[in-house]
C-alpha cells in the first residue's frame, strides 16, 4: 500500500528525521517503488518536489532528508501503483488552487469507482483515482462557499464528503490550505505530537535518532501523522475507522467519527494510489 507522511508545527520545523525513516520504506524496508512526492508550505508560498522512482537511493530524497527546509505544513506520500501508471502526473501529493489558496492532497486507499466521478471546475492531469476525487473535493468546496470558511467549517464539511467516498473503497487522506492540516482514516493512519519536555526519537526503519530537546525550545509544538509510526520507542495514537482531524500549528483543533463502511476485503486488499 501507499503510505503518508504529515507534519503540523506551531514554528517552522524541518521534517528531514521523519522523512528519512518514510523514504526507507520506497523500495528498501517497504514496496513502494512507484514514486514520491512531498510539500512545503513557506511563508505564503509552497515548495514541491517528486520523483517517479522509488525514494530509497534516490538522490533527491537524500539531499531532502539531509537539507532542513523549515516549514509549519508538510505532506509527503510514498506511491505503489494501483490505479494509473508510474509517472510524474500521477504522483502524489497533488495541488489545485481555490480561494487565492494553494490546495495539496495525497491519498492512500483504492477507489475505482471515483474514476467515474463528474468534474466541473477542476480536472484531472493524470489517470489515478486519487487525484480525480481530489478534483471532486474542490469542486465540491467551491460550490459549497463562496469564500474560504474557518477551517472547522471547511473540515466539518469534507467529513461528509470523506463519508461518502469511504463507502466506495479504502480512502486515507491528508489535505491541507497552509492553514490547517486535515486528515481523514478509512484503515489506518496514526499520529503523535512532540512538546516539552522533548525526549530521544528512534527510526524504525533506520538506524538513526534524535534528541529532540537539543533542536527544540520548550514552547515548540509539532505532531506527526503518518500510515504506520516511524519510530519504535514513542507512543503513537492510532486513529479510528472513519475519524477526522484537523491540525492547526501542531496542536488536534477539531476532530468527528464519521460512520466508516469497511468493505470484507478491506484487511487483504493492497491499497494503493
Amino acid at each position: 500500500m501507499c503510505e503518508l507522511l504529515g507534519m503540523s508545527a506551531n514554528v517552522p520545523t524541518d521534517i528531514c528525521f521523519s522523512f528519512a525513516g518514510l523514504s526507507r520504506r520506497g523500495g528498501e524496508t517497504g514496496p513502494h517503488v512507484d514514486g514520491w512526492g512531498i510539500v512545503f508550505y513557506e511563508e505564503g508560498g509552497v515548495r514541491e518536489f517528486k520523483d517517479y522512482m522509488p525514494s530509497h537511493g534516490s538522490k533527491l530524497s537524500q539531499f531532502l532528508s539531509d537539507y532542513p527546509i523549515k516549514s509549519h505544513i508538510v505532506i509527503s506520500h510514498i506511491r505503489q501503483a494501483n490505479v494509473g501508471g508510474v509517472g510524474l502526473e500521477n504522483t502524489h501529493p497533488f495541488q489545485r488552487e481555490l480561494w487565492g489558496q494553494a490546495w495539496s492532497y495525497a491519498h492512500n486507499g483504492q477507489v475505482p469507482a471515483a474514476l467515474d466521478l463528474a468534474n466541473t471546475r477542476f480536472s484531472a492531469i493524470g489517470s489515478t483515482d486519487s487525484e480525480r476525487i481530489f478534483c471532486w473535493l474542490m469542486d465540491s468546496l467551491a460550490a459549497r462557499f463562496d469564500a474560504a470558511p474557518d477551517p472547522q467549517v471547511w473540515a466539518d464539511y469534507l467529513s461528509g464528503l470523506c463519508e461518502s467516498i469511504n463507502k466506495l473503497g479504502v480512502f486515507n487522506l491528508l489535505l491541507t490550505n497552509g492553514n490547517a492540516l486535515f486528515c481523514f482514516c478509512s484503515t489506518k493512519l496514526c499520529w503523535i505530537t512532540r512538546r516539552a519536555p522533548f525526549g530521544v526519537a528512534q527510526l524504525s526503519d533506520k538506524d538513526l535518532s534524535i534528541d529532540f530537546a537539543e533542536v527544540t525550545t520548550d514552547n515548540d509544538i509539532v505532531t506527526m501523522i503518518a500510515t504506520q509510526a516511524l519510530t519504535n520507542n514513542e507512543v503513537w495514537h492510532t486513529m479510528a475507522h472513519g475519524e477526522c482531524r484537523l491540525f492547526v500549528a501542531g496542536e488536534s483543533v477539531w476532530e468527528c467519527h464519521t460512520r466508516a463502511v469497511l468493505h470484507a476485503s478491506a484487511a487483504s486488499q493492497a491499497d494503493g494510489a
